[in-house]
């Protein structure tokens, strides 16, 4: 993948003109959690949790990335000796309705999603300059080769941000074909648009009607090949809305993501002539906060995940009871549900029908760690 160059400069005063978030003038915050990423070694560093996100487990990826297969069987074993340490001292079987019951009750918010990119200071420059987002932290990790940057439109507590993460010397990755987009509102898209090619973004589609429907939308790529969709709506608290991902299977994706991860049916609607389908899941209303879009093509059953896009991260009240309703409705559970090593963060991470990879996280510990 060829390296893009920074954006050239433009006037601060066309920035603030022509990009403007559909964000209100006083935002909502909704629930209150923090971010985690990555899993590092046994250590009491409260960088564990983001270890155990961002980098991802697979021993391909961990040794393309500067891992090698000792150090990566050491953090399996700890993650193990934790795991089972924990779940000797805890019971949560429940039944099937007990478990539903309780997925409908939780406190759940999608608290970010993690990504990697090629060149991370070219990319927190797209983000900020192009997007309006604000660099909210960055973090590099030498020891572990990486280096992490959450960006967003708000603070990491009542608002969906981005993770973005840089490992040493991987300057491309592979984002498949189940990954689609993110999306972002904003008040006028023909401004953020015309914005965007002023920094020498890429526009891959004009703004105008979305097929099939009235909402005024328009296509960007950021230098590493993601795709954002921006969308023309009225201000919002959380203007990063959306994230979307294929699916082979849109009815069983929509029951899996309603009694397993506790998400609402927004919306569905499908588009026979176009041949495709879509379900918005989330945990409130599409104008206030962040949805997962789901789409299903006619006849295309799988798709390859490559290794850019990582996983979402969503905020629960329980871990423990979370893994037992994922398990009931067929996920497969990758890390059984107890505290990080070194730190008393909870999690537990799975992976839904299509694979695609979840996070969930103790609110109250997540909180802590804003702290």
């Amino acid at each position: 993948m060829a390296r893009i160059a920074p954006m050239a400069a433009a006037a601060s005063v066309v920035q603030l003109v022509a990009f403007r978030p559909s964000v209100p003038s006083s935002s909502m915050a909704f629930y209150a959690v923090s971010p985690y990423h990555r899993l590092g070694l046994c250590s009491s560093s409260s960088r564990s949790l983001s270890a155990f996100v961002g980098r991802g487990c697979s021993i391909h990826q961990a040794q393309s990335s500067g891992i090698n297969s000792s150090r990566l069987m050491k953090i399996a074993n700890c993650v193990a000796a934790s795991s089972s340490s924990n779940m000797a001292q805890t019971s949560t079987t429940v039944s099937e309705e007990e478990a539903l019951e309780w997925v409908k009750n939780d406190n759940r918010r999608m608290l970010h999603v993690v990504y990697r990119v090629g060149d991370l200071e070219r990319t927190i420059k797209f983000y900020t300059e192009c997007l309006g987002m604000k660099l909210l932290r960055k973090r590099d990790i030498p020891e572990e080769k990486y280096t992490n940057a959450f960006l967003g439109y708000g603070p990491e507590d009542s608002h969906f941000v981005i993770e973005l993460t840089y490992n040493y010397g991987v300057d491309k990755y592979d984002i498949g074909t189940g990954f689609g987009h993110f999306g972002i509102a904003v008040e006028d898209v023909a401004k953020t648009v015309d914005l965007i090619k002023a920094k020498g973004g890429k526009v891959t589609r004009e703004p105008g009607p979305v097929k099939g429907g009235k909402t005024v939308i328009a296509f960007i790529e950021d230098p590493d090949g993601y795709k954002f969709e921006i969308l023309e709506r009225g201000p919002t608290p959380e203007p990063l809305c959306q994230v979307m991902l294929r699916v082979g299977d849109l009815d069983r994706s929509i029951e899996f993501h309603e009694k397993a991860f506790g998400m609402e049916l927004l919306r569905r609607r499908d588009n026979p002539e176009y041949k495709y389908s879509i379900a918005m899941m989330g945990y409130g209303p599409e104008d206030k906060s962040t949805v997962l879009e789901l789409t299903y093509n006619y006849g295309v059953k799988e798709y390859e995940k490559g290794n850019a896009y990582a996983q979402i991260a969503i905020g629960t009240d329980d871990v423990y009871k979370t893994a037992e309703a994922i398990k009931l409705h067929g996920g497969k559970i990758t890390r059984e549900p107890g505290p990080l090593p070194g730190i008393s963060t909870k999690i537990t991470a799975c992976l839904d029908p299509d694979g695609w990879k979840t996070v969930f996280v103790d609110n109250i510990d997540f909180a802590k760690e804003l702290e």
